[in-house]
């Protein structure tokens, strides 16, 4: 009998052994015990990371709500990773094989591939300086580089930004070099107002500081009353009345867009015009 055969017949006399297919099935139960009860650590360990962060809030000594939004998504990943990581390792235990000389090993190569990973230690370094630093949190509205948008995720290695056509940008932490955050700080939210040259311009400015005192009561996302700042520009045809008002982070364009319309409307009731587009022609004649 040849040396191929007798491994054939040592195998199948293994498969015919019923001790065999006992350790097969415990191995089984084992291994899907280890991922049902990692499933229920994850979700215990999520509900509790949410409920100490709903706790912190009703402390006198909460943080944001932008820095922990982004915390407790940070650290919903990382208990991902460490529990499915133990898992895999008990599960490779349960399959034979020497966890420990793995681990072992698995430092060697991890020490070799960390000198060519720099990239990737680049991005968790930077991603854990975001986080640390809190240069901007999951909810704000930044700009990096050419990409603008809403930060939907922050990773210990990558950022994702949600543009307001709908795109995801997913950029590297280590390539994030300067942001500009929109979020922190009230915005202004600048209106011009043209009027027409033959206006009376000091009823006109009555009729729009009268309009824009009682503004704060009508729009929440106002943080005090617009301010008349007086002629900006005098054009060929108009003369341009400028409006700021304070608002809140990225609420400036609507609050400008109601600035104009309530501002419109007064100066209609009052029937104060806006300039009307003049066409002049030059013609010369021809020498008779």
């Amino acid at each position: 009998m040849s040396l191929t055969q007798k491994g054939m017949e040592r195998l199948l006399n293994k498969f015919q052994n019923e001790d065999t297919w006992l350790n097969l099935g415990v191995d089984l139960l084992k291994i899907i015990a280890i991922l049902v009860i990692t499933n229920i650590l994850i979700r215990i360990g999520k509900l509790m990371i949410h409920n100490i962060f709903k706790i912190r809030n009703l402390s006198p000594l909460n943080t944001s709500d932008r820095r922990e939004e982004t915390l407790s998504k940070l650290l919903d990943s990382v208990l991902t990773y460490v529990v499915y990581f133990i898992a895999f390792m008990m599960i490779l235990s349960v399959l034979g094989i020497d966890v420990k000389a793995l681990i072992a090993g698995a430092g060697v190569v991890g020490l070799a591939v960390g000198f060519g990973a720099q990239s990737l230690v680049k991005d968790v370094i930077s991603g854990f300086f975001i986080i640390f630093e809190d240069q901007f949190s999951v909810g704000d509205h930044v700009r990096i580089g050419q990409y603008e948008g809403n930060v939907e995720t922050i990773g210990l290695r990558t950022t994702k930004i949600k543009s307001w056509t709908g795109e995801q940008h997913i950029l590297p932490n280590g390539s994030i070099i300067e942001v500009t955050n929109f979020s922190i700080n009230n915005s202004i939210a600048v209106v011009d107002i043209a009027i027409a040259y033959g206006e009376d311009i000091a009823r006109a400015e009555t009729v729009i500081e009268e309009t824009i005192k009682f503004m704060p009561a009508q729009y929440e996302e106002l943080v005090k009353a617009p301010e008349l700042l007086g002629i900006q520009t005098m054009g060929a045809t108009e003369v341009v009345l400028r409006v700021v008002a304070e608002t809140l982070p990225m609420k400036q364009a609507a609050v400008s867009r109601n600035i104009r319309r309530d501002i419109k409307l007064q100066l209609d009731e009052n029937g104060i015009k806006a300039p009307n587009p003049r066409v002049v022609m030059y013609g010369s004649e021809q020498p008779k």
